[in-house]
């Protein structure tokens, strides 16, 4: 197996299944209700739908960049954090739509990046294409965690309601 096959089968792993830390950014959206989406079960913190826009951001920056876009985005701005302005069930559904069609673009980016690559700055000043493909599914992992904490904290909070 080569390293960009490597890489790619983590990528994979992190955002479709079969993870050995535990679920995927789809397993973890899975069974996510519209209205499950936009709650703020905790405050100060982001929803479950900020969330999947802010891996989707991320993920098509990382694809920009290996196709040569420097791909800046302010840190904290609408940008980064894209608000849920329809909320509709068609428009949570049209998101995670969106998010998937996001990832298998940058899968099919890494796909053809030589293995010389690897060790080379993604863009001039920035970091490798190594680090930036592995920080993208740290970053995949980290959210998924976020999102797997909010549903279960949205889980408790509704089994105990009366």
């Amino acid at each position: 197996m080569t390293e960009i096959e490597r890489i790619l089968d983590q990528l994979k792993r992190a955002y479709e299944g079969n993870a050995w830390h535990g679920p995927s950014v789809r397993e973890v959206l899975n069974g996510i209700t519209t209205e499950q989406a936009v709650a703020r079960p905790l405050p100060g913190a982001h929803s479950i739908w900020e969330l999947a826009h802010h891996i989707a951001v991320w993920e098509n920056a990382g694809r920009r960049r290996l196709e040569g876009d420097r791909a800046q985005i302010d840190i904290s701005s609408p940008e980064d954090w894209p608000p849920a302005e329809d909320t509709s069930e068609a428009a949570w559904e049209k998101a995670k739509a969106s998010l998937d069609r996001g990832h298998q673009a940058l899968s099919d980016a890494v796909a053809r990046v030589p293995e010389s690559r690897l060790d080379e700055p993604i863009l001039e000043g920035m970091s490798s294409v190594y680090v930036t493909l592995h920080g993208i599914i740290q970053h995949d992992l980290y959210h998924a965690g976020q999102i797997a904490i909010l549903k279960k904290t949205l889980m408790t909070l509704a089994e105990t309601r009366p």
